[in-house]
């Protein structure tokens, strides 16, 4: 396959036929779903779809039976256990396992199938806890994890490692990309696993419906964090598998970040939940600030579209419509 090295781009990955055979892995997640309907959107069809009963990514036999019937052209690998501070703290095992398993058997399977290309969802939790502001590709593995998920982000900077030593020693086309903190319609609201902003939201609608006089959240609200809405990331790994190519890792965020603080204010606002808000200094924070740098996402000609306030709003209208607030 011709390749320019300084382009970044190679002639196969400037088209993605229509028809082709699409395995969108996590099709259920709020990731997958998102590309799924982004996909969709523009005319892809032939996509390939299984549920956890259907086909266990964590399990090697059924995996490998799955590709050689399926025959994938196309690979997203958007399925992986994630959970919150909580979770990422009191079950490292399963983080690691887990996800280590669910890697390589997709990456090994979509090698030995054939698969064109295959592009892999890690995190932004693969940096160091203490690099500087913000984070360039260049900083991973320049300094100590952030402790509270340690165990996820090794599993997600083995992935990377795996795309990029599958590129160098077999010539695969595997491309691996790094997102900031997503939220959006179909996120996890379960107030034990959940990601901060999913989590807020849950507090607040919860409070308000309940007529609580106060909310608390964990930590000091000090942290910086950045948040992507998930269709926005859908748009951004799609405009990558048709564009890019490459064993370098690529950020994909918005370049603005908020305090805990503020996103709490918003949340609240947004909510209409009026009580106070109490912060337990006594739970953790989590690494101190966690803001991408995107100029390399914007040089390959993506920007996000959704502001932080109104992709809440619209998370928002989601969640007063779901099954969990019935």
């Amino acid at each position: 396959m011709p390749f320019d090295k300084n382009s970044g781009h190679t002639e196969q990955s400037r088209s993605m036929e229509n028809n082709a055979r699409i395995f969108v892995a996590g099709h259920r997640g709020l990731v997958g779903s998102s590309i799924v309907r982004h996909l969709q959107s523009e005319g892809f069809q032939n996509l390939l779809l299984a549920n956890r009963q259907e086909l266990d990514l964590t399990d090697q036999t059924a995996v490998r039976s799955w590709f050689e019937k399926e025959k994938p052209e196309y690979v997203f690998l958007a399925a992986a256990k994630v959970g919150g501070i909580l979770a990422n703290r009191d079950r490292k095992a399963d983080f690691i396992r887990e996800n280590l398993q669910i890697q390589t058997n997709v990456i090994h399977e979509s090698w030995r199938v054939g698969v064109k290309k295959l592009l892999f969802l890690g995190s932004s939790c693969i940096y160091p806890r203490d690099c500087s502001q913000p984070i360039k590709e260049e900083y991973l593995m320049t300094g100590p994890l952030e402790k509270t998920n340690d165990a996820y982000a090794t599993a997600k900077i083995a992935g990377i490692m795996m795309c990029q030593s599958y590129n160098a020693q077999y010539g695969t086309d595997f491309i691996s990309v790094m997102p900031t903190n997503l939220y959006g319609p179909g996120d996890n609201f379960d107030l034990l696993n959940s990601h901060v902003l999913p989590a807020m939201l849950r507090k607040f609608h919860d409070a308000k419906i309940w007529g609580d006089k106060s909310v608390n959240l964990w930590g000091t609200g000090s942290p910086k964090r950045e948040f992507l809405y998930v269709d926005d990331l859908a748009g951004a790994v799609v405009h990558l598998i048709k564009t890019y190519s490459g064993s370098e890792i690529v950020n994909i965020g918005t370049g603005e970040d908020v305090t805990i603080k503020e996103l709490a204010e918003t949340i609240k606002k947004i909510v209409g939940y009026e009580g106070e808000i109490i912060w337990d200094s006594s739970k953790p924070d989590g690494t101190p600030r966690k803001l991408l740098d995107v100029s390399k996402l914007h040089g390959l000609g993506w920007l996000h579209k959704k502001s932080l306030e109104d992709g809440i709003k619209d998370t928002y209208a989601w969640v007063c419509s779901s099954k969990f607030t019935k």
